[in-house]
């Protein structure tokens, strides 16, 4: 029990030194997803009327469901979480298919026969785009060309360390963000034309979306695995603490017969 409490401690350490680290690539990233929202913004606006597949609302018939876990366990109820909200929103709505980046994800969804057209796993501790891109061209490309009506991705979006919430937002149709009205508007001039510079920002403002979701899965998962092997640690600590108490008795108990046994047999001999 010591040699896991010793194991279970520097886990902890190691997923909170983790959880900085993912943070710190967290907050990197978004300046540029802000800009990349406003400059949306903007271009959306001098393209209004202008007819583009992913800003086009269509009857849901069919759904696609990009569900982001984790590749490992040890994090308490991180993914099982995870898969409750997956199979509420798959219940509640039309026919869903899933695309899976983890392998938790994967493995329990295939168990229960859900379609998964594409997954991704084992990125690794520092996932970049490239790792993740197949996985988001198929579901991309599976909306162009209707085979699906929509688009939605779930994550667990790290609040704070004592709180992970699993989130779904919709990818597409793509929802422009409302402009912001502080400042000074300018007038931009483009090249190419604004609706050309809009069919090109899309598909990176959805591959941008859901990399952050993946950096954000991370990070929830360090904070679930540091508390998870926090309370592991106690446990250890506090069943070390039994386990020592009922050694220290049995001895005792052990050594108290035999006392009574060695007297016991010098008072036959003394009678004898």
């Amino acid at each position: 029990m010591k040699n896991t409490q010793q194991i279970t401690r520097a886990m902890q350490a190691v997923a909170a030194s983790k959880l900085r680290r993912v943070q710190a690539r967290a907050e990197a990233s978004r300046p540029y997803a802000d800009r990349m929202a406003e400059v949306l913004v903007e271009v959306a606006s001098r393209s209004a009327g202008v007819r583009n597949p992913y800003l086009t609302e269509r009857e849901i018939k069919k759904r696609l469901l990009i569900l982001v876990t984790s590749d490992r366990g040890l994090a308490g109820g991180l993914n099982v979480n995870a898969f409750r909200a997956a199979l509420a929103y798959i219940r509640q709505g039309p026919e869903t298919v899933l695309v899976t980046v983890g392998r938790k994800g994967r493995d329990y969804f295939r168990r229960l026969g859900v379609p998964i057209i594409a997954d991704v796993a084992q990125t690794g501790d520092r996932p970049e785009l490239k790792d993740i891109l197949p996985a988001i061209t198929v579901a991309r490309d599976e909306y162009l060309q209707e085979h699906v009506d929509q688009v939605a991705l779930l994550h667990t979006h790290f609040v704070s360390v004592a709180k992970l919430e699993p989130k779904v937002s919709i990818l597409a149709p793509v929802t422009v963000p409302e402009r912001k009205e502080e400042g000074s508007h300018v007038d931009y001039l483009y090249e190419p034309e604004p609706e050309e510079v809009l069919a090109r920002l899309l598909p990176h403002f959805i591959e941008a979306q859901v990399y952050a979701a993946v950096l954000d899965n991370l990070a929830s998962f360090y904070s679930a695995q540091m508390i998870a092997m926090r309370n592991a640690t106690d446990n250890a600590g506090e069943l070390i603490n039994d386990l020592t108490l009922l050694r220290n008795k049995v001895r005792q108990a052990t050594i108290t017969k035999e006392l009574m046994e060695i007297v016991g047999g010098a008072e036959a001999l003394a009678a004898g």
